[in-house]
């Protein structure tokens, strides 16, 4: 990613509280240990849920609203795959406006409930990729698409809100 993009950002790092498990593909790109914050779409599912929530006052009501998601083989509670709890009922009744960056695999086994996620935000940015349930390795379109919601994310909040948050290494 270009230097004056990544300038646009305020990265913050922090680990998940579980060690992961299995070998992992970032092994000899980054050093170990290596963590995650919920196992297989948990994440995906929890986070995309967050926002509508948020906007219904049933959760993270005394904190700043999510301003942005990005979502890797999402899903949403009340999907085909997932069942609704009765906090959740209501997070989907009507389409999630934050900028999003959806990334779908071809081969991933959540392809086609991911993809059906996609109509529960307005004009999400999505990158599909050849592999399955992965975090891939970004080709120059899927740079561009990301340029893309970057500049949405900071066209639509003030530069003093833009803060993504990755792992725990920075201060």
């Amino acid at each position: 990613m270009p230097e004056t993009e990544l300038e646009k950002l305020d990265l913050a790092f922090p680990d998940g509280p579980y060690p992961a498990q299995g070998k992992s593909n970032v092994e000899g790109i980054f050093d170990p240990s290596y963590y995650e914050w919920f196992q297989a779409n948990q994440g995906a599912i929890l986070s995309a849920t967050l926002p509508g929530m948020q906007r219904d006052i049933l959760t993270l009501s005394k904190v700043l609203r999510i301003k942005c998601l990005i979502i890797i083989s999402g899903a949403k509670f009340g999907g085909s795959k997932f069942g609704h709890h009765k906090l959740t009922s209501t997070a989907f009744s009507s389409p999630i406006e934050c900028p999003s960056l959806h990334i779908i695999g071809e081969l991933d086994f959540m392809k086609q409930v991911s993809s059906v996620h996609l109509e529960s935000f307005v004009d999400p940015f999505v990158i599909n990729h050849i592999s399955g349930h992965t975090v891939p390795k970004l080709d120059e379109k899927s740079k561009e698409v990301i340029l893309a919601f970057i500049d949405r994310i900071h066209r639509t909040m003030p530069r003093d809100e833009v803060q993504i948050f990755l792992n725990a290494e920075a201060n």
